[in-house]
């Protein structure tokens, strides 16, 4: 079994346990229910901010202790004021050291917020809206193309952006309407090995209509620049922020480089 699956089966009991301690008619009770959400797709495109989704991560199952100690606040502001397009908040506890209550602390921000989750389940896209989410991640290597549709429709319907993640091209078929956000991620979720140009080329592939984003494995402002010229607007990076003593600043000095 490799590092995906071991997460999915896990995900499977952790939810059916959520769904008994906090099921949804408690979920939407929450004061961010009603909360109008905001475009990460609008603040993808704004020519004044960087494109970059910045990446809030504690831990990786392949890296470790990614940041031994971080202050969610301060980082994100930072991230913020520097230019960031969105936040990405891992809120998975087991693998990745994250939580809800990581999600809803940056809540406090006026940016795009994305859920990074196993998604599995719709109960995890109600609980999303409940914690201030403005998108969530939907993975194709862990979901069919029916639960891809059905679940971004979902989402949809709960004012909710989608952010689809491929990582090989028998994935292309998952797109459907109402993913309008493709991220391609350079790293193999199941060797995380990373292969940089991975995005470039499964890109050529995608309808234009899409809003392309590249995920993983980006280091340097110079990457960012090819993955522009290759017709991408969106940088999910986080690794290379949070293994720094001070991400927020790490970030600032990348965007000042580009």
């Amino acid at each position: 079994m490799n590092i995906l699956d071991t997460i999915i089966a896990y995900k499977r009991e952790e939810v059916e346990k959520n769904k008994i301690n906090h099921p949804v008619t408690s979920l939407r009770a929450s004061n961010f229910y009603q909360r109008n959400t905001l475009s990460l797709q609008s603040f993808l495109t704004d020519s004044e901010k960087t494109g970059i989704i910045a990446e809030f991560k504690r831990r990786s199952p392949s890296k470790g202790v990614i940041h031994p100690n971080p202050d969610i606040l301060s980082i994100t502001k930072d991230y913020m004021e520097g230019g960031a397009s969105g936040l990405s908040i891992l809120t998975d506890q087991q693998f990745f050291g994250g939580s809800n209550q990581d999600l809803i602390n940056a809540r406090m921000h006026n940016i795009p917020i994305l859920r990074k989750e196993f998604i599995i389940d719709t109960y995890q896209i109600e609980e999303a809206k409940s914690i201030g989410a403005d998108a969530i991640l939907l993975i194709a290597a862990c979901l069919t193309k029916q639960e891809v549709k059905s679940f971004s429709d979902y989402a949809n319907n709960l004012g909710l952006e989608v952010l689809l993640e491929l990582h090989g091209e028998d994935e292309l078929d998952h797109i459907c309407a109402h993913t309008t956000l493709i991220g391609i991620n350079n790293r193999n979720l199941k060797t995380f090995e990373v292969d940089i140009d991975q995005s470039i080329r499964m890109a050529k592939k995608i309808d234009s209509s899409k809003l392309r984003i590249a995920e993983s494995g980006i280091h340097q402002p110079k990457e960012v620049s090819h993955f522009k010229e290759h017709g991408f607007h969106g940088f999910l990076i986080g690794e290379q922020f949070m293994k720094q003593e001070n991400p927020g600043e790490a970030f600032k000095s990348f965007v000042a480089a580009l």
